[in-house]
């Protein structure tokens, strides 16, 4: 019993210790991701965390654009490989729409078509999408206007607006989701992101390559809003949701309830069909009914490569060719993905609480070819 006191007390002397020590070398976030993550019975980020942190509302409008039905709506049920690799990976939404109706639709465990769920790194498309709206309302010139108009601490630099899209910004960034000692993981949980971003040095020439780094997304969300005098949410909410009758309001994460700043590389909440709304909309090169949303040249670069040693990235859009076709596709950190193939005229939305192990790290996880594998041998079935 002497023992087990003396050893508590030691005990609670450490732990109260590490806590200090995070603090006093401010990596006190870790606290709030320990808190988030593991004392929930994560090992990481997971799709319906909204509730542990504060939200801002992107607003729906009056109109809602209803998705119609397909006349072969769900007629052909998912294959066994498919339904295997759903039931391994977690999968919540599987989606697939052809000529801009529901084909085919199917949830799984407690989630259904409103569950909202975070879109993590899908936002960046979003992000990307916003700084097009940005130049087409006047509030940014240009994709080469240059970040330190905006942010002067960056007047030593060269990046431009268009190098934060692209992931060109030459940022001294380590896009990690392990080790919670990262860049990457103190922007998800630290109460001011602002900080956080302006102490990123640019430390390669921007604009000469590609290197995937959140931190770009997130300093270009920051310009949009100063640009704008909106914030994200507001304006996401009055160029896209309201415009593409979105039919639920959706949620956007932000630091704290102070800063109210939003998290621009990740984790907006919102369900499967409105997700593929904005799939949609640069599938038809920013139209939607009719009217020119987003200017068509905007939407016909964001979707080929900046770079062509890097055919895999254009403006805020992943690009894949698979079995000969050209698709691109907004894609979050667990498997969220929203897939368009414009000349068959198809979106496969799939939603879910993990994907397939990045074990070559590959640029491509291989749950993405069985997405769009599965998703087309369904569609074969009943052509």
């Amino acid at each position: 019993m002497k023992f087990l006191k003396k050893f508590i007390k030691w005990a609670s002397i450490t732990l109260l210790t590490l806590v200090l020590l995070l603090y006093v070398f401010d990596y006190d976030y870790i606290l709030k991701g320990v808190r988030v993550v593991y004392l929930t019975g994560h090992s990481t980020a997971f799709i319906d965390d909204f509730t542990y942190f504060e939200n801002d509302t992107i607003k729906k409008g009056n109109q809602t654009d209803v998705w119609i039905n397909n006349t072969a709506y769900n007629t052909v049920s998912a294959t066994s490989t498919l339904e295997e690799s759903n039931k391994k990976w977690g999968t919540v939404a599987y989606v697939i729409i052809k000529n801009d109706s529901i084909w085919f639709e199917k949830y799984y465990g407690d989630f259904n078509e409103s569950s909202k769920t975070n879109s993590f790194s899908m936002a960046k498309s979003y992000v990307s999408g916003l700084l097009g709206k940005a130049i087409m309302d006047g509030y940014i010139k240009n994709l080469d206007q240059p970040v330190s108009d905006f942010y002067p601490e960056y007047s030593y630099a060269k990046t431009t607006v268009g190098d934060l899209a692209s992931m060109a910004s030459g940022l001294d960034w380590v896009e990690s989701y392990t080790s919670p000692f990262s860049v990457t993981a103190r922007a998800n949980y630290d109460d001011d992101l602002a900080e956080t971003i302006l102490n990123q040095k640019v430390v390669k020439t921007p604009g000469v390559e590609f290197e995937y780094l959140s931190g770009s997304t997130q300093l270009l969300g920051m310009i949009i809003e100063k640009a704008t005098g909106k914030t994200l949410s507001n304006y996401l909410s009055k160029s896209f949701w309201k415009p593409l009758g979105s039919s639920d309001n959706a949620l956007w994460q932000l630091d704290d309830k102070d800063h109210r700043l939003a998290k621009a590389f990740c984790c907006i909440g919102s369900t499967a069909k409105d997700f593929a709304r904005f799939g949609k909309l640069y599938k038809d090169f920013g139209k939607w009914n009719g009217q020119q949303v987003l200017d068509s040249s905007f939407v016909a670069k964001s979707i080929k490569p900046r770079f062509p040693e890097s055919p895999e990235y254009g403006y805020g859009w992943w690009l894949k060719q698979h079995n000969g076709k050209d698709f691109f596709m907004m894609r979050g950190h667990l498997g969220q993905y929203v897939i368009v193939q414009p000349e068959d005229n198809i979106i496969i939305v799939r939603l879910g609480h993990k994907k397939s192990p990045d074990i070559s790290k590959k640029t491509f996880t291989d749950d993405i070819s069985l997405y769009i594998e599965e998703g087309y041998k369904m569609l074969n079935m009943k052509l």
